[in-house]
């Protein structure tokens, strides 16, 4: 199995000690190779989950004819985009109101979806942790402080809902941001912003997110709401395409000065 899978097998070890065995084990650090035998009983125990869960990760989605990507080197992170267009929209559903952004992070984006039949166990490659969507409201003023956020930790983190543009040179950056419609943002307006737990708990350092007002936990995942989203669009005999691009225009000099940490306002 993967070693993504490690808590999972160690709950199922715990399970089948005995509780005087669970209370008394002290920590080791043993290293895992091939001279270590397989315990039988241990092998006996996982072999028809380790099954279940193979089976279930095969299960064919829906085709990504052009695949989605995270983007290297200047290009934009399309997967991303689709993501946070999918936060967007689930968190709509959720709250039953309009919500105007959604950003997630590319960080938390670990594998691409390559062209072809997706299947259950690429989604959860590509979102292997538990994070869930929530719901807050910012101040217009803050959306465009949360955008910077994401420019300065990693060249934009994935954006719905706005466009934004640098300009300038990195000794002397300029950003704009407005809705993705190109109309202002109003810094005084209230709005509904959907983003995931980790970030509003102040994850990958975008801070103005932990300021969001009248939090909505969901309960939904990002991992089931991308897999919902797939199987939605299979059922209604569509391929997964990519957003076009555009959302962010950043000059190559100004990501290599990000990069580099270079370049400490915007």
């Amino acid at each position: 199995m993967r070693p993504r899978s490690a808590p999972f097998l160690l709950a199922t070890l715990l399970a089948v000690l005995p509780l005087g065995a669970q209370a008394t084990v002290k920590a080791q650090v043993i290293p895992v190779g091939p001279l270590i035998a397989e315990d039988p009983a241990i092998q006996k125990v996982i072999a028809p989950l380790a099954e279940e869960i193979k089976a279930s990760f095969g299960q064919p989605l829906v085709n990504a004819p052009q695949g989605l990507f995270r983007g290297r080197r200047g290009e934009e992170n399309l997967l991303g985009y689709w993501v946070a267009d999918v936060m967007r929209l689930a968190a709509q559903g959720a709250v039953d109101a309009p919500v105007r952004f959604a950003i997630t992070n590319s960080g938390g984006l670990r594998s691409n979806l390559r062209a072809g039949q997706l299947k259950v166990g690429d989604i959860f490659e590509l979102m292997p942790f538990e994070n869930e969507l929530v719901v807050v409201e910012l101040t217009g003023a803050e959306v465009i402080q949360v955008v910077r956020e994401g420019l300065l930790r990693r060249g934009g983190e994935p954006s719905s809902g706005v466009l934004v543009k640098v300009e300038g040179t990195a000794e002397k950056a300029v950003l704009t941001v407005t809705w993705d419609d190109g109309k202002p943002i109003d810094p005084a307006a209230m709005v509904r912003v959907a983003t995931s737990d980790y970030l509003y708990a102040g994850g990958d350092s975008i801070p103005t997110l932990k300021k969001g007002r009248k939090a909505v936990t969901t309960g939904i995942t990002l991992r089931q709401m991308l897999l919902d989203e797939c199987a939605a669009l299979a059922k209604a005999r569509k391929d997964l395409l990519p957003p076009p691009a555009g959302r962010f225009t950043v000059p190559v000099p100004i990501l290599e000065a990000i990069r580099d940490k270079k370049l400490s306002t915007l």
